[in-house]
């Protein structure tokens, strides 16, 4: 496994967000995080990238409360839940956050070199620069404009092409289809597979459960922080109740 999360417990002063929770993913394996709202999908992501641990020192430092973090996270034979969010980054666990969030009043080509801060190497981020225009050409007709005045789609494409731009083994990716339309979900998709050929493995949390069944290899579904069901999306399709109940299908 290249990743390993056992018995993961997260709580934020009395809510309990996420309970004893386990799942891992294989090398360049594409799976998928579904679940209804609230689930608790993201949060298990912040944990895996260190932002709970990073959450849970700001709590307590402005509001005197607390974020209980239990369990243990595993990466590529390491254990990281310990480990502070940018010492994991070093690593090549990438978070691409939900609602892509690039830094608005800089350009594209700033947002794409702040991605590769990391690298040392002027000409491996001037490769890795070129493959990420190479997967996203609008990033290279659009490198001198503001972020902030990309349109939705662009944002995204921005985001995923930040991420990639420290050559990560891992990229946890959220919601990336969250506020697009129809067409432009579909071009996401395609090239979140596209990645994945790359031979990036993918942690993919995502509402639009009949297209990622489609392109995952295993699925994981969970609903108030506990994972309830895991399996291909032909498997977990066939059952009735978690189709309605879980995946709203």
């Amino acid at each position: 496994m290249l990743l390993e999360v056992s018995h993961l417990k997260v709580c934020y002063d009395r809510a309990m967000i996420i309970n004893d929770l386990s799942l891992g993913v294989e090398r360049e394996e594409l799976v998928s995080l579904v679940g209804p709202n609230g689930a608790g999908k993201s949060t298990l992501l912040k944990a895996i990238t260190g932002l709970v641990a990073w959450e849970r020192e700001i709590t307590r430092r402005s509001t005197g409360g607390d974020v209980i973090l239990e369990g243990t996270v595993t990466f590529d034979g390491e254990r990281i839940d310990q480990v502070p969010a940018h010492e994991i980054v070093k690593r090549g666990l990438i978070h691409c956050p939900e609602r892509r969030r690039p830094f608005r009043e800089m350009t594209v080509i700033d947002n794409l070199h702040a991605g590769a801060y990391l690298l040392m190497r002027k000409k491996e981020i001037q490769d890795n620069l070129a493959k990420v225009y190479q997967l996203f050409p609008v990033l290279d007709k659009r490198s001198s404009q503001i972020s902030g005045t990309l349109s939705g789609g662009e944002q995204q494409m921005l985001a995923l092409g930040r991420a990639l731009m420290s050559r990560p083994k891992l990229m946890c990716i959220d919601e990336p289809s969250t506020g697009l339309a129809p067409i432009l979900r579909r071009h996401v998709f395609e090239k979140i597979v596209e990645i994945k050929n790359l031979g990036i493995t993918l942690l993919l949390v995502e509402q639009e459960v009949s297209t990622v069944f489609k392109i995952a290899s295993r699925n994981y579904v969970l609903s108030s922080g506990k994972l309830i069901a895991e399996g291909t999306g032909e498997q977990l399709l066939q059952d009735e109740v978690l189709r309605k109940t879980y995946l709203g299908l």
